[in-house]
Protein backbone atom coordinates (compact mmCIF):
# COMPACT_ATOMS: atom_id res chain seq x y z
CA UNK A 1 0.00 0.00 0.00
CA UNK A 2 2.92 2.35 0.68
CA UNK A 3 4.07 1.97 -2.92
CA UNK A 4 0.60 2.86 -4.20
CA UNK A 5 0.50 5.90 -1.96
CA UNK A 6 3.87 6.99 -3.33
CA UNK A 7 2.55 6.73 -6.88
CA UNK A 8 -0.62 8.66 -6.04
CA UNK A 9 1.34 11.37 -4.23
CA UNK A 10 3.64 11.72 -7.24
CA UNK A 11 0.81 12.40 -9.68
CA UNK A 12 0.35 15.84 -11.17
CA UNK A 13 -3.28 15.99 -12.27
CA UNK A 14 -4.56 18.55 -14.78
CA UNK A 15 -8.15 19.01 -15.91
CA UNK A 16 -8.46 19.27 -19.72
CA UNK A 17 -12.16 19.52 -20.58
CA UNK A 18 -15.64 18.25 -19.77
CA UNK A 19 -18.97 18.17 -21.61
CA UNK A 20 -22.47 16.75 -21.54
CA UNK A 21 -23.41 15.33 -24.95
CA UNK A 22 -26.61 14.36 -26.76
CA UNK A 23 -26.25 11.94 -29.66
CA UNK A 24 -28.08 13.30 -32.69
CA UNK A 25 -27.21 10.34 -34.94
CA UNK A 26 -25.65 7.01 -33.93
CA UNK A 27 -21.98 6.90 -34.93
CA UNK A 28 -19.00 4.57 -34.66
CA UNK A 29 -15.59 6.26 -34.46
CA UNK A 30 -12.97 3.87 -35.74
CA UNK A 31 -9.70 3.73 -33.81
CA UNK A 32 -10.45 6.80 -31.73
CA UNK A 33 -7.27 8.19 -30.18
CA UNK A 34 -6.51 10.99 -27.74
CA UNK A 35 -3.47 12.02 -25.74
CA UNK A 36 -5.43 12.66 -22.56
CA UNK A 37 -7.28 10.16 -20.40
CA UNK A 38 -11.07 10.20 -20.72
CA UNK A 39 -13.94 9.01 -18.52
CA UNK A 40 -17.34 8.77 -20.22
CA UNK A 41 -20.48 8.35 -18.09
CA UNK A 42 -23.48 6.84 -19.89
CA UNK A 43 -26.46 8.89 -18.72
CA UNK A 44 -29.02 7.30 -21.05
CA UNK A 45 -28.75 4.60 -23.71
CA UNK A 46 -25.43 2.81 -24.06
CA UNK A 47 -22.13 2.75 -25.92
CA UNK A 48 -20.07 -0.10 -27.33
CA UNK A 49 -16.30 -0.32 -27.48
CA UNK A 50 -13.44 -2.46 -28.71
CA UNK A 51 -13.26 -5.35 -31.16
CA UNK A 52 -15.73 -7.35 -29.10
CA UNK A 53 -18.20 -4.44 -29.01
CA UNK A 54 -18.52 -4.63 -25.23
CA UNK A 55 -21.58 -2.77 -23.96
CA UNK A 56 -21.40 0.03 -21.42
CA UNK A 57 -24.93 0.73 -20.17
CA UNK A 58 -26.75 3.43 -18.22
CA UNK A 59 -24.94 4.47 -15.05
CA UNK A 60 -21.72 2.77 -16.13
CA UNK A 61 -18.48 4.57 -16.99
CA UNK A 62 -16.07 3.94 -19.86
CA UNK A 63 -12.38 4.72 -19.24
CA UNK A 64 -9.89 5.27 -22.06
CA UNK A 65 -6.24 5.66 -20.99
CA UNK A 66 -4.34 8.34 -22.86
CA UNK A 67 -2.65 7.09 -26.00
CA UNK A 68 -4.84 4.03 -26.53
CA UNK A 69 -6.70 3.54 -29.78
CA UNK A 70 -10.19 2.11 -29.45
CA UNK A 71 -13.27 1.90 -31.65
CA UNK A 72 -16.32 3.40 -29.92
CA UNK A 73 -19.98 3.34 -30.98
CA UNK A 74 -22.33 5.99 -29.60
CA UNK A 75 -26.06 5.46 -30.03
CA UNK A 76 -28.32 2.45 -30.29
CA UNK A 77 -29.51 1.91 -33.86
CA UNK A 78 -27.28 1.18 -36.88
CA UNK A 79 -24.44 3.66 -36.28
CA UNK A 80 -22.52 4.94 -39.29
CA UNK A 81 -18.78 4.13 -39.18
CA UNK A 82 -16.35 7.02 -39.57
CA UNK A 83 -12.62 7.56 -39.22
CA UNK A 84 -11.57 10.00 -36.50
CA UNK A 85 -10.78 12.59 -39.16
CA UNK A 86 -14.17 12.24 -40.88
CA UNK A 87 -15.94 12.38 -37.53
CA UNK A 88 -14.18 15.59 -36.53
CA UNK A 89 -15.05 17.15 -39.89
CA UNK A 90 -18.74 16.48 -39.26
CA UNK A 91 -18.93 16.36 -35.47
CA UNK A 92 -21.91 18.72 -35.21
CA UNK A 93 -24.05 16.21 -37.13
CA UNK A 94 -23.60 13.60 -34.42
CA UNK A 95 -22.83 15.31 -31.11
CA UNK A 96 -24.65 18.19 -29.44
CA UNK A 97 -23.53 19.57 -26.10
CA UNK A 98 -26.08 20.44 -23.42
CA UNK A 99 -25.98 22.07 -20.00
CA UNK A 100 -29.02 21.22 -17.91
CA UNK A 101 -30.90 18.24 -19.29
CA UNK A 102 -30.38 15.56 -21.91
CA UNK A 103 -32.69 15.79 -24.90
CA UNK A 104 -31.84 12.52 -26.66
CA UNK A 105 -32.25 8.80 -26.01
CA UNK A 106 -28.45 8.50 -25.85
CA UNK A 107 -26.57 11.01 -23.73
CA UNK A 108 -23.18 11.05 -22.06
CA UNK A 109 -21.01 13.12 -19.75
CA UNK A 110 -17.26 13.04 -20.12
CA UNK A 111 -14.19 14.39 -18.37
CA UNK A 112 -10.70 14.45 -19.91
CA UNK A 113 -7.61 14.87 -17.78
CA UNK A 114 -3.86 14.46 -17.59
CA UNK A 115 -2.15 12.48 -14.83
CA UNK A 116 1.65 12.54 -14.76
CA UNK A 117 3.90 10.82 -12.25
CA UNK A 118 6.84 12.95 -11.13
CA UNK A 119 5.65 15.56 -13.63
CA UNK A 120 7.11 13.41 -16.40
CA UNK A 121 5.42 10.04 -16.92
CA UNK A 122 1.91 9.69 -18.31
CA UNK A 123 0.72 7.40 -15.57
CA UNK A 124 -2.20 5.53 -17.14
CA UNK A 125 -0.40 5.29 -20.49
CA UNK A 126 2.61 3.82 -18.69
CA UNK A 127 0.43 1.05 -17.28
CA UNK A 128 -0.23 -0.11 -20.85
CA UNK A 129 -3.79 -1.14 -19.97
CA UNK A 130 -6.74 -1.40 -22.35
CA UNK A 131 -9.88 0.76 -22.20
CA UNK A 132 -12.34 -0.77 -19.74
CA UNK A 133 -15.77 -0.43 -18.18
CA UNK A 134 -16.38 0.78 -14.63
CA UNK A 135 -19.47 -0.52 -12.83
CA UNK A 136 -20.95 0.18 -9.41
CA UNK A 137 -18.87 3.26 -8.67
CA UNK A 138 -21.18 5.97 -7.40
CA UNK A 139 -18.25 8.20 -6.44
CA UNK A 140 -16.81 8.27 -9.95
CA UNK A 141 -20.26 8.93 -11.46
CA UNK A 142 -20.91 11.73 -8.98
CA UNK A 143 -17.55 13.39 -9.66
CA UNK A 144 -18.05 13.32 -13.44
CA UNK A 145 -21.46 14.96 -13.02
CA UNK A 146 -20.10 17.44 -10.49
CA UNK A 147 -17.21 18.52 -12.70
CA UNK A 148 -19.55 19.08 -15.64
CA UNK A 149 -21.90 21.10 -13.44
CA UNK A 150 -19.03 23.31 -12.24
CA UNK A 151 -17.63 23.83 -15.74
CA UNK A 152 -20.96 25.18 -16.99
CA UNK A 153 -21.64 27.32 -13.89
CA UNK A 154 -20.81 30.97 -13.25
CA UNK A 155 -19.91 30.39 -9.61
CA UNK A 156 -16.79 32.08 -8.23
CA UNK A 157 -13.84 29.74 -7.75
CA UNK A 158 -15.13 27.15 -10.20
CA UNK A 159 -11.65 26.62 -11.65
CA UNK A 160 -10.32 25.69 -8.23
CA UNK A 161 -13.25 23.39 -7.52
CA UNK A 162 -12.80 21.65 -10.88
CA UNK A 163 -9.09 21.16 -10.14
CA UNK A 164 -9.80 19.58 -6.74
CA UNK A 165 -12.60 17.39 -8.07
CA UNK A 166 -10.44 16.18 -10.96
CA UNK A 167 -7.68 15.19 -8.52
CA UNK A 168 -10.25 13.32 -6.45
CA UNK A 169 -11.58 11.65 -9.61
CA UNK A 170 -8.11 10.29 -10.43
CA UNK A 171 -7.66 8.92 -6.91
CA UNK A 172 -11.08 7.26 -7.02
CA UNK A 173 -10.20 5.73 -10.38
CA UNK A 174 -7.00 4.24 -8.98
CA UNK A 175 -8.86 3.01 -5.89
CA UNK A 176 -11.41 1.33 -8.12
CA UNK A 177 -8.70 -0.40 -10.16
CA UNK A 178 -6.98 -1.66 -7.01
CA UNK A 179 -10.22 -2.70 -5.29
CA UNK A 180 -11.31 -4.71 -8.32
CA UNK A 181 -7.89 -6.31 -8.62
CA UNK A 182 -7.42 -4.97 -12.13
CA UNK A 183 -4.00 -4.75 -13.79
CA UNK A 184 -2.18 -5.82 -10.63
CA UNK A 185 0.97 -6.81 -12.52
CA UNK A 186 1.17 -3.43 -14.27
CA UNK A 187 0.80 -1.56 -10.98
CA UNK A 188 3.47 -3.70 -9.39
CA UNK A 189 5.83 -2.97 -12.30
CA UNK A 190 5.18 0.76 -12.05
CA UNK A 191 5.77 0.83 -8.30
CA UNK A 192 9.10 -0.91 -8.95
CA UNK A 193 10.43 1.46 -11.55
CA UNK A 194 9.17 4.54 -9.73
CA UNK A 195 11.63 3.56 -7.00
CA UNK A 196 14.59 3.78 -9.40
CA UNK A 197 16.08 7.29 -9.24
CA UNK A 198 18.07 6.80 -12.46
CA UNK A 199 14.90 6.19 -14.42
CA UNK A 200 13.20 9.20 -12.88
CA UNK A 201 16.25 11.26 -13.87
CA UNK A 202 15.82 10.06 -17.46
CA UNK A 203 12.10 10.92 -17.45
CA UNK A 204 12.83 14.38 -16.08
CA UNK A 205 15.66 15.02 -18.55
CA UNK A 206 13.46 14.04 -21.49
CA UNK A 207 10.66 16.33 -20.33
CA UNK A 208 13.02 19.29 -19.94
CA UNK A 209 14.87 18.73 -23.25
CA UNK A 210 12.25 17.63 -25.77
CA UNK A 211 13.68 19.90 -28.46
CA UNK A 212 17.25 18.69 -28.02
CA UNK A 213 19.29 15.58 -28.86
CA UNK A 214 17.77 12.68 -26.93
CA UNK A 215 19.78 9.82 -28.40
CA UNK A 216 20.52 6.74 -26.33
CA UNK A 217 24.07 8.08 -25.92
CA UNK A 218 22.74 11.20 -24.21
CA UNK A 219 20.34 9.20 -22.02
CA UNK A 220 23.15 6.84 -21.02
CA UNK A 221 25.11 9.80 -19.65
CA UNK A 222 22.08 10.94 -17.65
CA UNK A 223 21.59 7.50 -16.08
CA UNK A 224 25.33 6.82 -15.79
CA UNK A 225 25.09 3.53 -17.66
CA UNK A 226 26.56 2.38 -20.96
CA UNK A 227 25.02 3.39 -24.29
CA UNK A 228 24.56 -0.28 -25.19
CA UNK A 229 22.69 -0.92 -21.93
CA UNK A 230 20.46 2.13 -21.59
CA UNK A 231 17.84 0.97 -24.11
CA UNK A 232 17.65 -2.47 -22.51
CA UNK A 233 17.49 -0.92 -19.04
CA UNK A 234 14.71 1.50 -19.99
CA UNK A 235 12.62 -1.20 -21.69
CA UNK A 236 13.16 -3.66 -18.86
CA UNK A 237 11.57 -1.24 -16.39
CA UNK A 238 8.93 0.42 -18.56
CA UNK A 239 8.07 -2.11 -21.24
CA UNK A 240 8.88 0.27 -24.14
CA UNK A 241 12.10 1.42 -25.73
CA UNK A 242 13.27 4.97 -24.93
CA UNK A 243 12.93 6.34 -28.48
CA UNK A 244 9.27 5.29 -28.68
CA UNK A 245 8.67 6.93 -25.31
CA UNK A 246 10.42 10.11 -26.48
CA UNK A 247 8.30 10.34 -29.62
CA UNK A 248 5.14 9.95 -27.56
CA UNK A 249 6.26 12.75 -25.23
CA UNK A 250 7.15 15.01 -28.16
CA UNK A 251 3.78 14.47 -29.80
CA UNK A 252 1.97 15.02 -26.54
CA UNK A 253 3.72 18.37 -26.11
CA UNK A 254 2.94 19.22 -29.73
CA UNK A 255 -0.77 18.67 -29.03
CA UNK A 256 -0.49 20.88 -25.95
CA UNK A 257 1.14 23.66 -27.98
CA UNK A 258 -1.49 23.34 -30.72
CA UNK A 259 -4.18 23.81 -28.10
CA UNK A 260 -2.63 26.59 -26.07
CA UNK A 261 -0.32 28.64 -28.31
CA UNK A 262 -0.36 30.55 -31.58
CA UNK A 263 2.95 29.08 -32.73
CA UNK A 264 3.05 27.88 -36.33
CA UNK A 265 3.15 24.15 -37.13
CA UNK A 266 6.78 24.59 -38.21
CA UNK A 267 7.67 26.31 -34.92
CA UNK A 268 5.92 23.63 -32.89
CA UNK A 269 7.75 20.86 -34.74
CA UNK A 270 11.12 22.49 -34.01
CA UNK A 271 10.12 23.15 -30.40
CA UNK A 272 9.53 19.46 -29.78
CA UNK A 273 12.62 18.22 -31.63
CA UNK A 274 11.69 17.84 -35.31
CA UNK A 275 13.89 19.87 -37.66
CA UNK A 276 12.04 18.56 -40.72
CA UNK A 277 8.48 19.97 -40.69
CA UNK A 278 7.23 17.55 -43.33
CA UNK A 279 8.48 14.58 -41.29
CA UNK A 280 6.89 15.99 -38.14
CA UNK A 281 3.54 16.36 -39.94
CA UNK A 282 3.72 12.79 -41.28
CA UNK A 283 4.48 11.34 -37.87
CA UNK A 284 1.76 13.46 -36.26
CA UNK A 285 -0.91 12.26 -38.68
CA UNK A 286 0.29 8.67 -38.37
CA UNK A 287 -0.09 8.84 -34.58
CA UNK A 288 -3.37 10.76 -34.30
CA UNK A 289 -5.08 10.07 -37.59
CA UNK A 290 -5.56 13.75 -38.43
CA UNK A 291 -3.20 16.54 -39.57
CA UNK A 292 -1.82 18.91 -36.95
CA UNK A 293 -3.66 21.87 -38.47
CA UNK A 294 -7.03 20.16 -38.20
CA UNK A 295 -6.40 19.20 -34.60
CA UNK A 296 -5.60 22.83 -33.83
CA UNK A 297 -8.87 24.08 -35.32
CA UNK A 298 -10.92 21.61 -33.33
CA UNK A 299 -8.98 21.40 -30.07
CA UNK A 300 -7.69 24.95 -29.52
CA UNK A 301 -8.26 26.27 -26.01
CA UNK A 302 -7.27 29.85 -26.91
CA UNK A 303 -10.07 32.34 -26.41
CA UNK A 304 -12.50 29.59 -25.39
Amino acid sequence: MEDYNKIIESLGVRFIKAKNINILKPVTIENNYDIENSLVLVNTGHLRFGKEKEVCGEGEVFFVPGGRQVTVSYGINNPISLSKDDFLNNKELYFQSYIDKAEASDSYSYVSFEAKAFDSVNFFASLDIPPFKIVDSGKIRSLIKGINAEVTSNSPGKGRIVKVMTEQLVVELIRYILKQGLFVEQFATNSTYFKDPRLIDIFTFIKENLGEDLSNKVLANVANVSEDYVGQYFKMLTGINPQDYIEYQRMEEAVNLLRTSKMSIREIGKEVGYKDTAYFCRRFKMMFGIPAGKMRRRESLINV
